[in-house]
C-alpha cells in the first residue's frame, strides 16, 4: 500500500509545474511540418525523456547537485535562462530547424520537448523534494513513483491526441498561439530567475 495523500500531493505539484494543457501550443509549434506518425512518434519519445530524466533526479538528485556543488537556485537560473532561449525563438517564429536538418540532425522530442520544457527546472526541484518526504512517508516512494508515472502519462496523453488539434485550428491558429505561448513562456523564465534570487538574497 501506498499513501494516497502523499500521492495526490504529488501528483497535483508536478500535473500544475509540467502543465499538459500549456504543453499542446509548443509541441504543435516543434513539430509543424511532421506527418502525424512523426507526431505521435515525437509524442512518445518527449514524454519518455521526461519519465527518464525526472526518474533519474528522483533516485540520484540529490547526489548529483552535492557532487557538483550547485544548489537548487543555481539549477533554477540555468533553467530559467534555457526557457527564455527557447521563448525568444517562439516570439520570433524560429522554432523549426533549417531545411534539411529537421529529420537527420533534429530531434525536437530530446531538446526542447524533452528537456528543458517537460522535464524543466520547477519539475527536477520539485521532484527532488518529494523524493527527500518520500523517506518519511509509508509508502512514500512507492506513491512517489505512482504519481511521476501518471503525470508523464497524462503529458504523453496531451501530445498524442493535439495532433486532431491542428485540424480545427489551421495552421494560421497555430502561429498565433504559438507566439502567446511564446509570451508565456518567456514571462515563466523571468519568474524562474526572480523566484531564485530571492531565495539566494533572503
Amino acid at each position: 500500500m501506498f499513501d494516497v495523500r502523499f500521492f495526490v500531493e504529488a501528483f497535483v505539484t508536478m500535473f500544475v509545474i509540467m502543465d499538459p494543457p500549456g504543453v499542446i501550443p509548443l509541441f504543435l509549434a516543434y513539430t509543424g511540418g511532421r506527418t502525424p506518425a512523426e507526431r505521435r512518434r515525437i509524442a512518445a519519445q518527449a514524454a519518455i525523456t521526461a519519465f527518464c530524466l525526472i526518474v533519474v533526479f528522483a533516485v540520484f538528485g540529490q547526489v548529483i547537485l552535492g557532487y557538483l556543488h550547485v544548489e537548487v537556485p543555481a539549477m533554477q537560473i540555468a533553467g530559467g535562462l534555457l526557457l527564455l532561449l527557447v521563448a525568444l525563438e517562439l516570439l520570433r517564429g524560429t522554432t523549426e530547424p533549417r531545411a534539411g536538418t529537421v529529420k537527420s540532425n533534429v530531434n525536437v522530442a530530446l531538446v526542447p520537448l524533452g528537456t528543458p520544457l517537460l522535464a524543466g527546472p520547477g519539475a527536477i526541484v520539485a521532484t527532488i523534494v518529494f523524493a527527500q518526504q518520500a523517506g518519511a512517508v509509508k509508502g512514500g516512494i512507492l506513491a512517489l513513483g505512482l504519481a511521476i508515472a501518471a503525470v508523464h502519462v497524462v503529458l504523453w496523453l496531451f501530445m498524442r491526441f493535439s495532433v486532431s488539434i491542428i485540424r480545427v485550428i489551421k495552421e494560421n491558429g497555430v502561429e498565433l498561439v504559438t507566439r502567446i505561448a511564446g509570451l508565456l513562456l518567456a514571462a515563466l523564465a523571468v519568474q524562474l530567475i526572480i523566484t531564485a534570487i530571492r531565495s539566494l538574497t533572503a
